[in-house]
């Protein structure tokens, strides 16, 4: 959590608590609570205002970003199928052993397994 351990967290609690007392936690609780709310609710009227500029001035949204969300998903796709090259080889060995399965198949017949 936030890259800090147990005995971290729990030091930090310790010292708020000798610092502000029991009884003034709850009201600097309440207080980052509001701050928080507030913050997030001004970032949202910024994108909201933005997106509502960018609509009324008649422009594109992906235009304005240059099609980076598209760039960013091929560029996933490209990392993910280099992240798991095994599916590809898979594919190349499976397909000469399927076709050879079926030249041997034509030969002889079906192939049983034997108990």
């Amino acid at each position: 959590m936030f890259g800090i351990g147990f005995s971290e967290l729990f030091f930090v609690l310790f010292a708020v608590l000798m610092l502000f007392g029991s009884k003034e936690i709850p009201q600097i609780a309440r207080f980052l609570g509001k701050t928080m709310a507030q913050i997030k609710n001004a970032t949202n009227d910024i994108k909201t205002e933005i997106t509502s500029s960018v609509k009324d001035s008649g422009l594109d949204m992906n235009s304005l970003s240059g099609g980076i969300s598209d760039e960013i998903a091929k560029a996933k796709a490209e990392i993910k199928n280099t992240m798991n090259p095994v599916g590809s080889i898979k594919d190349e060995i499976q397909k000469p052993i399927e076709e050879a399965k079926e030249d041997i198949e034509n030969l002889t017949g079906p192939i049983k397994r034997q108990d």
